[in-house]
C-alpha cells in the first residue's frame, strides 16, 4: 500500500473512533503493537497525530509511519483508561512507549497480620491481602538481614506456616531462646501481638518509643531479678542502636514516607531517579534509563511522559505519603492520580513540586544521584557498544546485535528433553523473555531436531522483537539444523551461528585441560571464529551460553525430579495426585517424607493414618 493511501485509510479509521474515554492500541505489520496510549476522548486524541507534519514533534512522525492499523478499548472512565494503559505497556513492551525494563522487583518485608501469629518475610510483589508492607529497599540481602534481626530481637518466628503447623515440641530456635515457640502455644496471642508490634514500630521509625519500651522490660526484669532475660533486653538495645547507626537521617518528617522523583539526560537518553525515603530515613534509591527521551528536548513534554512514568512506576509499588516532584503535576493530573491510586487500594499520595528548603534538599539530593548515575550508565553503554561492535565484525552482521537469543538442549539418557531461550539485551541477561520448552515432536536424545522444533516454535511468536543474533550451543550439525528451521520459517535474514568448546594442544593425558578455546561456527565457512582470550566480547558470549546451560539444565532436574517423585509413590493405595503434591509441598522430597514417622506424614492436609501407614510401608520397602 502506496503511503498516502496508508495515511487515508488511517485517517478514515479515526474517524470511526467514539468519542469516550479509553486506550487506543496502534500496531505496525503482524499487528505487532507498537504504541499504547489512554484518552479522555478517543477520537480527539488519536487525530492529533495525523495533523499537518509541521505540527508534530519527529517522534511522532516516526511513529505515524510504522502504524498500519488502530485499535481500541472503551473504558468507563478517565481513570480506567489509566490502569488499563499500565497493564497494556507491561504485556505488551511497545517500543515507542516510555516503559521500564527493570525486571527485577524491588524488595519488601512483608508482615502477616491475617495469621495469629504474624511473621515478617521478604516479598517482591505488593499485594492488597490485608499485609503490612515496608520498603521498597534497594538490597534484597538487606532486607533478609533485617527480617534477621527483627526475629532476634522482638523475637517473632522464623518458621513457614507448614513447619508452624506440623510442630508437636518447641524447636531449637525457642532452645536458645530466640522464639516463644507459638507452634505449641508457650505464649498467647496478644502477648505475642506486643512483640510484633515493637518490630512493626522500628520499621516506621519510631525508634525512640521502641529503645524506650525494652529499657523499660529490662529495668523490670532486673529488678526482680531475671538477670538472664534483663540482659537479652540489653542485647537488643545495643542491637537497635547499632542498627540506628546505619541508618542516613535527610529529613525531620519524621512521620511521613516520601519518595523524591528527579531525571537528568540529553540526546543519549533520560535516567530518572526516585529516592526512597521512611521516617525522615533514606533506605533506598533506583534509577530507570529511558534511551528513547531526550527530556531537555523542547518537543518532551515532562508533564505528559512524567506521568506515564509514575503511572507504570506505582502499579507495583507502594504510594507514600508524599512525592516531591521536579515538575508541578498538581490540578487534573493530580486529582487524576488520587483517584487511579484509590482504585489501585493505595495512598492517594500528595504531589509537590519542591518549595521549602528540606524539600528542595531532597530534591537536590535525588538530581545529584541523577547526575552519577547517569555518568556511570552511559560510560558502561558506550563500552557495550564497542563490544557489541566487535561481535558485529567478527561475524559479519549487518547491524549490532542488541538482542541475543541462545538455545541450550538438555536431556539425561534421551529422556526428559528440554530445551531452554535466554536473551540479552544491550549484553545484559533480559529475564523477563526467558523461556522454557519441553520437546513435544522428538523422541529419544536428537539434539539436532530438538533445536529444530524449539526455533520454529518461538520464531512463530510474532510479539516478541526479532533479535539480531542466534547463538546455538552446539557445533556445525546444531548449527544447521537452526539454519534448516530458519529457512522454513522463511526467517533467513535473522543471523545465526553455533558455539562450541574445543580442547587446546597440549597433553590430554592430564585429567584436566590447562585451558579451552570457545569455537564459532558461522553459516558457508567451513574454519570457526576465534576470540581473543582476554576479549570483553567473547566474555559477554560465554556468560550468554553458560546462563542457558543453566537455565536448560535446572528445568531438567527439576522434571527430572517431579517424575522420580511421582513413580516412588505411584500405586499406593488411597494416594492420588492431589495428595502427592500435598505430600510434595510439605516435604519436599521423597527422603525427608521416608524419614517421617507415621503421624508426622498424616499432619499433612488430606492425609489420615491408613493413607500414611500405607505411604510409610511402601517407601520403607524402597530402602
Amino acid at each position: 500500500m502506496a503511503q498516502s493511501d496508508r495515511i487515508e485509510t488511517l485517517k478514515a479509521r479515526v474517524k470511526e473512533l467514539p468519542n469516550e474515554p479509553g486506550v487506543y492500541l496502534m500496531k505496525a505489520q503482524a499487528e505487532k503493537i507498537v504504541y499504547v496510549g489512554k484518552a479522555k476522548d478517543l477520537r480527539a486524541r488519536v487525530r492529533s497525530y495525523f495533523q499537518d507534519s509541521k505540527s508534530i514533534s519527529v517522534k511522532t512522525q516516526y511513529l505515524v509511519a510504522q502504524i498500519q492499523h488502530i485499535d481500541y478499548i472503551i473504558t468507563k472512565t478517565e481513570v480506567e483508561a489509566f490502569l488499563l494503559e499500565a497493564s497494556l505497556i507491561k504485556k505488551h513492551k511497545p517500543r515507542y512507549n516510555i516503559r521500564l525494563k527493570d525486571d527485577k522487583a524491588y524488595p519488601y518485608i512483608q508482615c502477616s497480620l491475617n495469621d495469629d501469629f504474624p511473621r515478617f518475610y521478604i516479598q517482591r510483589r505488593v499485594k492488597p491481602d490485608g499485609s503490612m508492607y515496608f520498603g521498597p529497599y534497594t538490597s534484597g540481602m538487606y532486607v533478609r538481614e533485617t527480617i534477621r534481626f527483627l526475629n532476634r530481637t522482638f523475637h517473632v518466628r522464623d518458621c513457614t506456616d507448614g513447619f508452624m503447623k506440623s510442630r508437636k515440641r518447641p524447636c531449637l530456635t525457642h532452645q536458645i531462646g530466640r522464639c516463644p515457640a507459638p507452634c505449641v502455644k508457650l505464649i498467647a496471642k496478644a502477648e505475642y501481638s506486643v512483640d510484633v508490634d515493637s518490630a512493626i514500630d522500628f520499621l516506621k521509625g519510631r525508634d525512640k518509643k521502641v529503645v524506650s519500651e525494652l529499657t523499660k522490660k529490662m529495668k523490670e526484669a532486673s529488678k526482680l531479678e531475671r538477670f538472664e532475660a534483663a540482659g537479652k533486653l540489653r542485647d537488643s538495645i545495643q542491637a537497635v542502636a547499632a542498627i540506628l547507626e546505619k541508618q542516613i537521617v535527610v529529613s525531620t518528617k519524621e512521620d511521613i514516607d516520601q519518595d523524591v522523583i528527579a531525571y537528568f539526560g540529553d540526546d543519549r537518553g533520560t535516567l530518572v531517579e526516585t529516592l526512597h525515603i521512611r521516617s525522615g530515613r533514606v533506605i533506598g534509591n533506583r534509577f530507570q534509563f529511558l534511551p528513547k527521551l531526550n527530556c531537555n528536548s523542547p518537543e518532551e513534554d515532562p508533564k505528559e511522559w512524567l506521568t506515564s512514568f509514575m503511572n507504570q512506576y506505582y502499579s507495583e509499588n507502594v504510594v507514600p505519603d508524599q512525592i516531591i516532584l521536579p515538575v508541578d503535576l498538581s490540578g487534573d493530573i493530580h486529582k487524576l492520580f488520587r483517584e487511579v491510586f484509590r482504585e489501585r487500594k493505595q495512598k492517594a499520595a500528595q504531589f509537590v513540586h519542591a518549595h521549602d528548603r528540606e524539600q528542595k534538599k531532597l530534591f537536590e539530593m535525588a538530581l545529584k544521584n541523577a547526575e552519577s548515575h547517569f555518568s556511570d550508565y552511559v560510560n558502561k553503554q558506550t563500552n557495550m557498544a564497542r563490544i557489541l561492535e566487535e561481535i558485529q565484525a567478527k561475524f559479519h552482521l549487518k547491524q549490532a546485535p542488541l538482542r541475543i537469543e541462545c538455545y541450550d538442549i538438555s536431556n539425561f539418557q534421551g529422556e526428559e528433553s528440554v530445551a531452554s531461550q535466554v536473551v540479552f539485551e544491550d549484553g545484559q541477561p533480559k529475564r523477563d523473555d526467558y523461556r522454557k520448552y519441553k520437546i513435544r515432536t522428538v523422541q529419544g536424545s536428537n539434539d539436532f531436531a530438538s533445536m529444530k522444533e524449539v526455533l520454529e516454535r518461538r520464531l512463530k511468536h510474532t510479539e516478541y522483537d526479532d533479535p539480531q543474533l542466534i547463538v546455538i550451543d552446539g557445533g556445525k550439525g546444531q548449527l544447521g539444523m537452526a539454519l534448516k528451521a530458519l529457512k522454513e520459517l522463511g526467517r533467513e535474514e535473522i543471523p545465526c551461528v553455533g558455539m562450541a568448546k574445543a580442547r587446546a594442544e597440549g597433553d590430554f593425558s592430564q585429567s584436566e585441560v590447562s585451558h579451552t578455546d570457545e569455537r564459532f561456527f558461522l553459516p558457508g565457512r567451513s574454519n570457526p571464529v576465534l576470540f581473543h582470550r582476554n576479549s570483553d566480547a567473547l566474555k559477554v558470549l560465554v556468560a550468554l551460553r553458560d546462563e542457558a546451560h543453566r537455565f536448560a539444565i535446572t528445568f531438567h532436574r527439576k522434571l527430572r525430579d517431579q517424575k522420580m517423585f511421582a513413580s516412588a509413590l505411584d500405586g499406593i493405595e488411597g494416594l492420588g495426585e492431589k495428595r502427592k503434591i500435598a505430600l510434595l509441598k510439605h516435604f519436599g522430597t521423597v527422603d525427608a517424607i521416608a524419614a517421617a514417622n507415621i503421624s508426622e506424614i498424616a499432619d499433612v492436609k488430606g492425609i489420615n493414618i491408613k493413607v500414611a501407614e500405607n505411604v510409610k510401608a511402601a517407601l520403607e520397602k524402597l530402602t
